[in-house]
């Protein structure tokens, strides 16, 4: 899938990732709909990014991470990160979530 950015440039990425960061106005849409309308289009990879509750009672985020299943066109639950977000898959990355909950 190439990606627009200009009349000529239209780079074709090596992975795609849709990542939604939920908020109390868009709970629905991107719990329920843009999953939905992201997995037809054919994006293999999805993450969802939500505030959780800490310890301390400080709001850390949750990032719930998908991949697509091609022949339903669903997608299927890689990984729930609460603390650390460490995967390979699509890329390798790792992201201590409490730091990013601290700068908040």
């Amino acid at each position: 899938m190439t990606v627009t950015l200009g009349k000529r440039d239209r780079p074709e990425p090596d992975v795609v990732l849709a990542v939604e960061v939920v908020s109390d106005d868009s709970e629905a849409r991107d719990r329920e709909t843009k999953p939905r309308k992201y997995a037809a289009a054919g994006i293999p990879h999805f993450w969802r990014v939500e505030a959780g509750e800490g310890e301390d009672g400080a709001a850390s985020p949750v990032v719930y991470a998908f991949e697509l299943e091609p022949a339903t066109r669903t997608y299927a639950v890689t990984g729930i990160h609460h603390e650390r977000l460490k995967t390979d898959v699509p890329f390798p990355v790792d992201i201590d979530l409490t730091a990013v909950a601290r700068r908040v």
